[in-house]
């Protein structure tokens, strides 16, 4: 541990070192405020091991595998470890991953079983204590109690290494167990693995996402080893084991290998895992961890974190804020992941093995979750990403012959409303990036905007309701689930398609899909104020008015008889997805000043805005985990009411926005493991946190506008690359002083109140004079809103 802490002083300077410009950056060592366990309590579903940022291996340890709780692997409340397995995703609500599980142990009998929580005895599972656990960026350590055994992880961006420290015994062992996996996703096959010499195991693992190969390598020759496979059991011993058999194949297959060890003697294993094939596993381990240094790679990986932290500094923050945010800067930049191998290989949605040749090719795109925040953050905080995530769906476009949508592996299907990785595209062009072809994946949104999929494997990846969205300019509530949101989402769609049609020269499809964009006035029902389902015969859907709530079923379709602006409900019934109405009436990001203008005036709608922050949280039966993080019925939890406090802005009000901005930083996020008020959701919620508290936020991504809220810190330096850096001052910043006095950029006075991408990446100072009582004329006139579609 002195030799890894002696490199990491080393590595950590070396890294930083003339990265950026301020002095400050240039030494301290950022990573030691980010805090790993923030959010693995509650259901943030966050996870505490070893990562890089943009990486394929995510080592972790899990303490549960069923159900929606288990979603990352671990639970902070929970008092055994099952084990230590390579992926692992960051705060999703999909229970999954878990791949090429490591458990080591010691004692005279040997488990192939976890066990269970309440009986860890009876499996190979351990007690653990939070006391005897560490967790920074890129390691990961604790004590396995049962074993008197330390375990230590950390990572390259495609292997994973584990250092296990055992106490003196002829009976240590460690386990490896392929039938691990969080989640019940049935695998499409079995699994297979072989013991190739004494020191070496390889195989796959098949999962619900496809297949994962690896290639183990320990440091120590096994005394003796062997496999089992869990879900058999041979009559003539009784058991499930099969000592010194060099292979196995089967669903919950594993094998064994047994050490002498003396007091304190490490056993070191290193993990090279391929989504493409065990050759690529091979590479991918030889080019990441050719040695056994594991102090030097722990180091390294703590060095690259903070190159990758110090991208943006801040100061005037108390220690607790210094957590919050470099933490949610760490998992803003853990949230996308590479697929390809060192020499570039992958496999596409296509199942076959393509080259990214120049670029990373990035498989998954969590991007209901993700389009709103995480992209725009990265956008400034990760520049040189950008081409390769664009380019990454342009591959799998291509190769699956049809534009996806939320998706993680090539599992494709339109399992959330909207096709968002369309703003995901358009945000980055209209942002001047390139390096990939925009003409290709411009006819492929248009064609899914406007033509149901043919083919066979395509029949589940069209747009919801697509018929109905074309004829009557919604999608009706007794035809298409969620229907409210699938119209609403379609239409911010469509406006993001017309945004680059227009930037393409493609006038006449401009004028097509500005025309689609204001569909989302065809649900506006003016008698309530809310976008309200309606029928495919145009009636809107009758009002509860105190009766007893009924699901009506026409065919395969069922749908909630009666509207209730408080009831968010089950699928396949909803209204809206995850949401209220009170929620989803604002989901028209990309025309708020055409919303305004259908509530009557700028005090009407904020009437209706004050109302809900101010209302009660609570929902009609049944209740809905996804409704936490609550103010009012705004529900920070969820993405939908995200760029909800934004609004103000808009209707001459800013003060407003500053306060309700600030109330959801200082309230709903926290320190320590229960910081997290909701899904971490591949850095949606972290992402909100680092824009806002810059004092900015992309409603509308597809536009190049960030509109102004309210700044948490008193200095915050943007190190944009190429020596340009953006500086962020709130001069009298403080808890009580929250309010915008006055702004300006560069120099000069700031009365609007949105700044625009290269005001930002041209670099630069913004300057905000804050107060404790709001200035009402700052940014309050109609010309200093944010812009709209309607004028």
């Amino acid at each position: 541990m002195k030799r890894f802490l002696n490199l990491l002083i080393v590595v950590v300077l070396t890294g930083i070192l003339g990265l950026t410009s301020p002095a400050k950056a240039q030494h301290e060592d950022l990573a030691k405020y980010v805090n790993p366990f923030l959010g693995t309590q509650f259901f943030g579903h966050t996870f505490p091991g070893a990562s890089l940022p943009f990486a394929m291996v995510h080592l972790s340890p899990d303490t549960g595998t069923e159900g929606w709780t288990h979603c990352s692997g671990y639970v902070y409340e929970e008092p055994t470890i099952i084990g230590f397995s390579h992926t692992h995703w960051s705060g999703v609500g999909m229970a999954n991953g878990g791949d090429i599980l490591l458990m080591p142990t010691v004692g005279q009998k040997l488990q192939i079983l976890p066990g269970t929580e309440e009986d860890p005895d009876n499996g190979y599972r351990s007690r653990f204590d939070h006391a005897d656990e560490q967790a920074s960026p890129g390691y990961y350590s604790v004590i396995l109690k049962d074993y008197n055994i330390r375990a230590e992880l950390t990572t390259t961006r495609r292997a994973g290494f584990h250092r296990y420290t055992f106490p003196k015994s002829d009976q240590a062992k460690i386990i490896l167990d392929l039938g691990h996996q969080i989640g019940s996703m049935k695998p499409t096959r079995s699994s297979e693995l072989n013991l190739v010499s004494n020191n070496r195991i390889e195989g796959f693992k098949s999962s619900g996402l496809g297949m994962v190969y690896f290639v183990a390598e320990f440091s120590k020759p096994f005394q003796y080893y062997g496999t089992f496979d869990a879900s058999y059991v041979t009559p003539e011993s009784g058991a499930s084991l099969f000592p010194y058999k060099s292979g196995e194949d089967g669903d919950k297959i594993g094998a064994f290998v047994y050490f002498k060890t003396e007091e304190k003697e490490q056993i070191l294993v290193r993990v090279g895992i391929s989504y493409t094939s065990l050759d690529g596993a091979r590479k991918n381990l030889q080019a990441e961890i050719p040695h056994w240094d594991f102090d030097q790679v722990a180091a390294e990986a703590r060095a690259v974190w903070n190159r990758e932290l110090a991208r943006i500094v801040i100061d005037g923050a108390t220690d607790d804020q210094k957590e919050i945010f470099y933490t949610a800067v760490y998992r803003s930049l853990l949230a996308q992941y590479i697929n390809q191998d060192v020499d570039g290989s992958f496999i596409d949605s296509d199942g076959k093995i393509h080259q990214a040749k120049g670029y990373d090719f990035y498989g998954s795109f969590s991007c209901w979750d993700t389009y709103r925040s995480q992209h725009p953050l990265l956008t400034l905080l990760a520049p040189d990403r950008v081409p390769d995530f664009i380019r990454s769906i342009e591959e799998k476009t291509r190769n699956y012959g049809w534009l996806p949508a939320q998706h993680f592996q090539n599992v494709f299907g339109e399992a959330m409303v909207g096709d968002h990785l369309i703003p995901i595209i358009a945000d980055a062009y209209l942002k001047g990036f390139r390096g990939f072809d925009i003409r290709f994946l411009y006819q492929a949104m248009r064609k899914k905007a406007l033509e149901n999929p043919t083919q066979e494997r395509h029949k589940h990846a069209g747009r919801s309701g697509l018929d109905y969205y074309q004829k009557l300019g919604y999608t009706p509530v007794d035809r298409v689930t969620e229907s409210v949101p699938n119209t609403l989402e379609l239409a911010y769609d469509d406006w993001c398609i017309a945004q680059l049609a227009k930037a393409l020269g493609e006038n006449d499809d401009y004028r097509l899909f500005m025309t689609r964009a204001a569909y989302y006035q065809n649900l506006w029902d003016a008698e309530t104020r809310f976008m309200r389902p309606r029928k495919a015969d145009g009636t809107f859907l009758e009002a509860l008015n105190g009766r007893e709530q009924e699901i009506v079923k026409e065919g395969e379709h069922s749908y909630y008889k009666y509207f209730d602006p408080l009831l968010v409900g089950r699928r396949p019934n909803r209204h809206y997805t995850e949401s209220t109405a009170w929620q989803y009436i604002w989901s028209v990001q990309h025309d708020v000043r055409g919303l305004i203008n259908l509530f009557g005036s700028n005090s009407a709608f904020v009437s209706k805005l004050d109302t809900f922050f101010q209302m009660s949280p609570n929902i009609s039966a049944p209740k809905y985990v996804g409704v936490v993080g609550t103010i009012g019925q705004y529900v920070h939890g969820n993405q939908p009411s995200h760029h909800v406090a934004y609004l103000y802005n808009y209707a001459g009000q800013p003060w407003k926005t500053q306060l309700r901005v600030r109330q959801v930083m200082d309230e709903l996020y926290r320190s320590g493991p229960g910081g997290l008020c909701g899904n971490e959701d591949m850095g949606s919620l972290s992402s909100w946190y680092v824009l806002s508290s810059l004092g900015f936020y992309p409603v509308t991504p597809g536009s190049t506008a960030y509109t102004i809220g309210s700044p948490l810190f008193g200095k915050a330096v943007l190190n944009l690359g190429n020596g340009k850096t953006f500086t962020i001052e709130a001069v009298h910043n403080s808890k009580e002083n929250k309010y915008i006095q006055s702004a300006a950029l560069n120099g000069k006075p700031l009365e609007k109140t949105w700044l625009t991408h290269a005001e930002i990446t041209g670099g630069g100072t913004l300057v905000f004079t804050m107060g404790p009582e709001p200035n009402k004329k700052w940014g309050s006139k109609p010309e200093a809103a944010p812009p709209s579609m309607t004028k």
